[in-house]
């Protein structure tokens, strides 16, 4: 059984109290923004049920939640819009959401667990290649960036465009999406790079 707490005793071993885990989410989606959160949780802390974000249930995502943001020394959450990745594209997007995120905690970071990516801070860090498996600061806010991304899904998102089915698909490139926006056409949240993507893959189809 991973020990999820193996790369956060290994810091704290060496006097960094504030580890934030960080992460990310929509990165593959064709709409709205790409959303990412860093959660400091308080030394020797064990979240009963915490995992990756993605191997979890709506339901237990929504509980889990709701303990991290009561647990946590610090939460913030980063986003990006789509016009942006559009410009300097979703790899870099993705970037600068978790900076966004790091830059925003209350608590100052001391060093950053990362699910696979690098933060453009001037700070330790620690790349972790499935972090959001074997790091619980990272599962915690993958979580955190799930949660909060799904509801503005299927909240102020369908609201906006409640025709697309935000709320069902959440972005991603399911046949109703792709269906829609074929008959009704991209949305001024739509990411126009991954649409373009997405007609180059359609038409070596045929």
């Amino acid at each position: 059984m991973t020990d999820l707490l193996m790369h956060e005793k290994e810091y704290w071993a060496e006097s960094y109290e504030y580890i934030a885990g960080v992460d990310e989410v929509g990165r593959g989606c064709l709409f709205g923004d790409v959303v990412a959160a860093a959660v400091i949780l308080p030394p020797g802390l064990i979240l009963e049920g915490v995992d990756d974000s993605k191997k979890l249930s709506e339901k237990k995502r929504e509980v889990l939640y709701d303990v991290i943001m009561e647990q946590a020394v610090a939460i913030s959450v980063g986003y990006v819009d789509a016009e942006t990745i559009d410009r300097i594209n979703i790899k870099q997007a993705a970037r600068l959401a978790m900076k966004k995120a790091v830059l925003g905690l209350s608590v100052p970071a001391e060093f950053l667990l990362v699910d696979a990516e690098k933060v453009d801070v001037e700070m330790p860090q620690l790349s972790i290649i499935k972090g959001d498996a074997t790091s619980q600061s990272i599962a915690a806010a993958s979580i955190i960036a799930k949660v909060t991304r799904d509801r503005l899904c299927k909240g102020e998102w369908e609201a906006r465009y409640p025709e697309y089915g935000i709320g069902i698909h959440k972005g991603y490139a399911t046949k109703l999406h792709r269906e829609q926006i074929a008959a009704l056409g991209p949305t001024p949240m739509h990411r126009r790079s991954f649409l373009k993507n997405m007609e180059a893959v359609q038409q070596t189809l045929f």
